[in-house]
């Protein structure tokens, strides 16, 4: 019962993690938000959700094929997951989305559109895999379990953390639509960064601990 706690807790941290930086996909959901309602930005979340899973799977299977490296070398790992995730964290930090919103031309969009358009606009951004090694090497219990219980469990934890954000960030969008400063999103981005870089130098302190002791 702790080994699935734990298992749900991690893949609950990595669906908001990866769903949480304002890159384009963000900005599309921001932006469906602020002029067509928070239903229409939460379908183009539930889309991005989609195509985030497929990555995830994709890394999943791709990391099972080598369980036995992963666990022979899990400190080598988690330090090179955490040095990663510290890139991805500086880069986050250091971008401004703000002028990466395209105006116009979604006013006609039904939800299922909303849906497929943020599900092509993410999956065309292969480079999430690299996010999602960083992050399944930090949090190697997610990966280390070979039974297919526990790797759908971790899945659909993933699944309901960005779920959960995309419901969290289209609501307090919708709630704010009148007085939103898409300028905001600067300070968003960079609280995210802090949030990441803490949590991979972390890992890599443990990482280094580990390797050393």
């Amino acid at each position: 019962m702790e080994l699935i706690l734990n298992i749900i807790i991690q893949g609950f941290i990595i669906g908001i993690v990866v769903s949480a930086p304002m890159g384009p996909v963000g900005m599309l959901v921001i932006q469906r938000t602020l002029y067509r309602g928070r239903q229409a930005g939460f379908f183009s979340g539930l889309g991005a959700t989609t195509s985030d899973l497929f990555y995830a799977i994709l890394t999943g299977l791709g990391m099972t094929f080598v369980i036995e490296f992963i666990e022979a070398n899990q400190q080598l790992l988690q330090i090179a997951g955490s040095l990663v995730l510290i890139g991805f964290g500086i880069y986050l930090y250091r971008q401004n989305p703000a002028g990466k919103i395209k105006q116009g031309g979604n006013s006609k969009l039904s939800f299922a559109q909303d849906f497929v358009t943020a599900f092509f606009v993410t999956v065309s951004n292969p480079l999430i895999i690299f996010l999602y090694i960083g992050l399944f090497a930090r949090f190697n219990s997610f990966v280390s379990e070979t039974h297919i219980v526990y790797h759908l469990i971790g899945y659909t934890a993933i699944v309901l953390g960005a779920v959960a954000w995309w419901f969290f960030i289209t609501t307090a969008v919708n709630k704010v639509r009148r007085h939103f400063n898409v300028r905001s999103l600067h300070l968003l981005n960079r609280t995210i960064g802090i949030i990441i870089l803490l949590l991979a130098v972390a890992g890599l302190l443990m990482g280094l601990k580990g390797y050393f002791s």
